[in-house]
């Protein structure tokens, strides 16, 4: 039988890969790549600038923090870069950060959640630094959406609402 806390590790590697990895990899395939890098103001990030920060959120929070990895995180770069590495790189970069990132959290032993990490320069437990990066991931995975659909004007079809308005995936991951 699944503990309460080993249900939190399965289920935070079912969002990342499963869920909102996929959703990230839709929107980059119809974001049209003139679109990657571009920024509707100066106070906002491109696509690609939330790519970069993704990855490096993740690897900083759960390969580093949590996994004991060497930090090798550039936090400044993720956001101040104007160009750069192609779609396909920054998904194939992010989609390799998120599976070491489940390897991990499938070896973790639910009993050490309660343990403590400084990660960032901020004490918190292993569950508090799973679920940051989680909850962070999928912040940043709206913004994505949102650009997409700004920019492309199309409907990601990522839902349906049936006609007694249960909610359903709309969609198949390739």
């Amino acid at each position: 039988m699944s503990t309460p806390a080993q249900h939190f590790l399965d289920h935070s590697r079912q969002l990342l890969i499963q869920d909102y990895l996929p959703k990230v990899e839709r929107c980059v395939v119809l974001l049209p790549a003139e679109k990657l890098w571009w920024r509707p103001n100066g106070q906002s990030n491109a696509v690609g600038n939330l790519l970069l920060h993704l990855s490096g959120n993740v690897r900083e929070w759960i390969i580093h923090g949590v996994g004991g990895a060497t930090s090798v995180r550039r936090r400044r770069e993720e956001f101040s870069a104007k160009s750069g590495a192609s779609a396909a790189q920054l998904m194939k970069a992010l989609r390799a950060t998120c599976k070491e990132a489940a390897t991990i959290l499938k070896r973790l032993d639910a009993a050490c959640l309660a343990d403590c990490r400084v990660i960032q320069g901020i004490e918190v437990t292993i569950l508090g630094a799973i679920y940051h990066a989680v909850e962070h991931f999928s912040g940043h995975l709206g913004q994505i959406i949102y650009i997409t659909k700004l920019c492309t004007g199309k409907d990601l079809s990522f839902w349906t609402v049936g006609e007694d308005g249960a909610v359903a995936r709309g969609w198949t991951v390739p």
